[in-house]
């Protein structure tokens, strides 16, 4: 018999009216932020010293583990949330373990990983009691539950291999990258496996949605703060000028045409109407995240670039940093289309439209190699997302049927 204070972990109505993101879910969400900012500020540095393309690997797995984090504590209170004092402590440890990790992201970038791993199977293991409770409070999918704590379990255990493999220097002679793929591709398998059968999990369509939109948002807050912070940095070493307005006005900009991009998407209507598209949908967003983030490290670095160099290196160093925000860009731009297309079946219609956009986006990149001032280049950069805007609008406006999912 379950107590006041722990009532049984059953499955939440898929069609429940005016459901929303809980206080507990929204707080949650901030300290996995500072896992966000603490990636992309390690970005920001490698970008600042030309060494991206050799920082990328511990990007694309330190965003992986904050990302996985983050939506599969998502996806399983958007099915059982209870909000009982076990369900709360359990969220504290995992956003106990979401800070652990945050704080061994900048070690992670060069190449230790084991505080980052010891924080990673923290913020997952109460996982597993998460879904032991909705396994024995919902009979119905006791057995899509029990693999699910079953699957997160024995990964979270090759986490903890690895973690001490590494501490001890027992690595294998080819080195962590080939096990932490593998450890990366077990964990996006668990989920599929899970739900493979029995009764799928009651997850709420909407209340999906809105919880992606509002990492969007956090995502996009600290993009906009950590710009902010650059370009406070260089008015306060330099004073005043156009180009830091400009560059303010074009940051701001970018930022505010990628979050109208984003609810562009009809996300909460198609998963309603088609459940079965929750995996790509679910899964896609980790590039269109990341990209997101990365956006932000770009502006960044074009901040710092407003600082005085001589005429050849402020040449090279403002190429460098209009590239640092055009190619995330033009990935969240494709992550997005591909979304769109997935959820609405209208992948004929959006690819010539993705075109156009990477195109407009590539001008930016174009004009400031044949020597527009950075600043007018960043301007530049948000033609792309306003042709994409207006395109949408336009055929949501007039033609809402073709628009329409389905």
């Amino acid at each position: 018999m379950p107590s006041p204070t722990a009532p049984a972990t059953r499955g939440r109505d898929i069609h429940e009216a005016h459901r929303s993101a809980t206080p507990l879910e929204l707080l949650f969400d901030l300290s996995f932020v500072v896992a966000v900012a603490l990636a992309a500020a390690q970005l920001h540095h490698a970008e600042g010293a030309d060494q991206a393309l050799a920082t990328l690997p511990g990007y694309a797995l330190a965003f992986f583990a904050i990302w996985w984090g983050w939506m599969n504590y998502t996806w399983f209170g958007s099915a059982y949330d209870n909000d009982d004092a076990i369900y709360r402590v359990l969220t504290l440890l995992q956003m106990g373990g979401a800070l652990v990790f945050a704080v061994g992201v900048p070690a992670l970038f060069e190449g230790r990983v084991q505080l980052a791993v010891a924080g990673y199977a923290l913020m997952r293991m109460p996982l597993c009691v998460q879904w032991l409770r909705a396994a024995r409070g919902d009979p119905p999918r006791r057995v899509t539950c029990l693999r699910y704590a079953l699957g997160v379990a024995l990964v979270q255990c090759g986490w903890i291999g690895f973690y001490f493999a590494s501490a001890h220097g027992a690595l294998p002679a080819f080195g962590p990258w080939p096990l932490l793929i593998a450890l990366v591709l077990l964990e996006l398998a668990v989920p599929a496996w899970a739900e493979r059968r029995g009764p799928p999990t009651p997850w709420h369509a909407h209340h999906i949605a809105e919880r992606y939109s509002g990492f969007v948002i956090i995502i996009l807050g600290e993009s906009i703060l950590g710009a902010a912070n650059a370009i406070a940095g260089v008015v306060q070493a330099h004073g005043l000028s156009a180009d830091v307005v400009l560059v303010g006005l074009g940051g701001t900009l970018l930022a505010f045409c990628l979050w109208w991009m984003y609810f562009l998407l009809p996300s909460g209507d198609a998963l309603h109407r088609h459940r079965e598209r929750s995996f790509g949908w679910g899964y896609g967003h980790y590039l269109a995240f990341a990209a997101l983030a990365a956006v932000g490290s770009g502006l960044q670095v074009v901040a710092d670039r407003l600082k005085p160099h001589d005429a050849a290196a402020q040449a090279d160093a403002a190429l460098g940093a209009i590239n640092a925000v055009a190619v995330p860009l033009a990935l969240f731009v494709l992550a997005i289309w591909a979304l769109h297309g997935y959820v609405t079946r209208a992948q004929a219609r959006q690819w010539p439209l993705t075109l156009v956009v990477l195109a407009c986006i590539g001008l930016g990149p174009l004009a400031v190699d044949q020597g527009l001032p950075l600043a007018w280049g960043l301007l530049l950069l948000s033609l792309g997302p306003i042709v994409a805007i207006a395109y949408q609008e336009h055929g949501r406006a007039h033609c809402a049927t073709q628009f329409a999912p389905r």
